[in-house]
């Protein structure tokens, strides 16, 4: 089965190297890269084709210029799927997946899952360890909003609400376009997406060893208290705030 991995970026160039030597770390790399630009003015595009020539497997760059991350997703998923993915698997640009996540999304959706939420954890490299306890207390809060929330909890959903990261994911090409698929508008397109997925099948499950390590950037760029409000707003379902 085609495994794919995209990508969506948006002025990324000081960061997606990162990612995507993380992705060449992986102890599974039998996959196919597609990162979407989202319209950036810096050198992203730049870094992902100078990684092309020492990438394990194929890579490529495909653009989007309708802004936000649903539109950038989204298409990046149906480029793959018309390109012959059956498996689609997403992280974001600023966050390191550890070495055992594809792998770990592969065993899942070879399991059985239609759809596949790993776990998040902040990355060494941006903030201590003061930093680091509030991500993932505000993860943690975010989790159990979601399960908490009214909304969440309708009869039409066939799956309970678990905690779902846009940028750690995988879902099989056939539940994507059955259930819709990301939402281009509005914001926050992750949480409708999941929701989206409920609605549609109760195959969905989480793994623990499928990690992704988050960038908490955004916690100095828009200091504690407004980062607490946009997760405890939103982040029952999208854990990545888009900056655009």
């Amino acid at each position: 089965m085609s495994l794919w991995v995209v990508v969506p970026a948006y002025n990324e160039a000081a960061r997606i190297s990162a990612t995507l030597y993380a992705l060449a770390a992986q102890t599974d790399t039998d996959v196919t890269l597609l990162v979407v630009d989202n319209g950036s003015a810096d050198g992203t595009a730049d870094a992902v084709r100078a990684f092309q020539s020492c990438a394990p497997f194929p890579v490529h760059v495909i653009t989007e210029p309708e802004k936000g991350v649903g539109s950038a997703v989204d298409t990046g998923f149906r480029h793959a799927i018309a390109a012959g993915a059956t498996r689609i698997a997403r992280t974001d640009a600023d966050c390191l997946p550890r070495p055992g996540w594809v792998a770990a999304a592969r065993a899942a959706l070879d399991g059985g899952a239609g759809m596949v939420c790993g776990r998040i954890t902040a990355r060494h490299d941006e903030h201590g360890p003061a930093g680091r306890a509030f991500f993932a207390g505000l993860v943690g809060l975010a989790a159990l909003f979601g399960r908490l929330r009214p909304a969440h909890r309708s009869s039409g959903y066939l799956a309970p609400y678990r905690m779902h990261a846009g940028n750690n994911m995988a879902i099989t090409a056939a539940l994507y376009e059955a259930c819709g698929g990301m939402p281009r508008r509005p914001s926050p397109t992750d949480r409708l997406f999941l929701n989206r997925v409920r609605s549609t099948t109760a195959s969905i499950v989480r793994s623990r060893t499928m990690v992704v390590e988050n960038s908490t950037r955004r916690i100095r760029a828009y200091g504690v208290l407004r980062t607490a409000k946009w997760y405890l707003d939103r982040g029952s379902g999208a854990l990545t705030p888009d900056p655009r």
